[in-house]
């Protein structure tokens, strides 16, 4: 069954269809919401993966791997920040100059490598945190559960309907 966008009438015309230009600032204003939502969680999870270094514990029992695990998440937590707040950025330094368009194309692009990020980067730290407190096979498993429910929420849910 074919969807239709839902109609507009605050930014509509005097025919009630909305213009390219509408949409296209509809677009971005609803994509910068979205990364608004998105930054808050990752800086709050950037945070409390740069405090764990700083705790008596860490620095007293992590092993190899669990300081390795902590790196791993540490960076795809700073890529998915420098992907995610790219497109503000992009949008403060060229929005009068016409460039809405290739600020949407290119904003789609990180925004969705950003999620990648952030979802790998959940999942390295729920890895770090059940090898602490569980180890072996099991911390392996709940860490792949996790990020399994992230992918399938965030990207093979939307896609499918994207399909439909």
């Amino acid at each position: 069954m074919p969807t239709t966008e839902p109609s507009t009438t605050d930014t509509a015309g005097t025919d009630g269809a909305e213009s390219p230009q509408q949409r296209l600032t509809r677009n971005l204003n609803e994509l910068l919401q979205e990364l608004r939502v998105a930054q808050a969680g990752v800086q709050i999870l950037f945070g409390f993966l740069l405090s764990i270094a700083f705790t008596e514990v860490y620095t007293r029992d992590a092993n190899a791997f669990e300081r390795a695990t902590h790196l791993v998440a540490v960076l795809f937590a700073v890529a998915s920040v420098g992907l995610l707040t790219a497109p503000a950025a992009w949008h403060r330094i060229l929005f009068r100059q016409g460039k809405r368009e290739e600020i949407m194309r290119l904003a789609t692009r990180t925004t969705l490598a950003g999620l990648v990020c952030l979802s790998l980067a959940v999942t390295a730290s729920v890895l770090l945190l059940a090898e602490m407190v569980i180890g072996g096979w099991a911390a392996f498993a709940v860490a792949g559960v996790c990020g399994v429910l992230i992918m399938v929420l965030w990207f093979a849910v939307p896609i499918r309907e994207r399909a439909e």
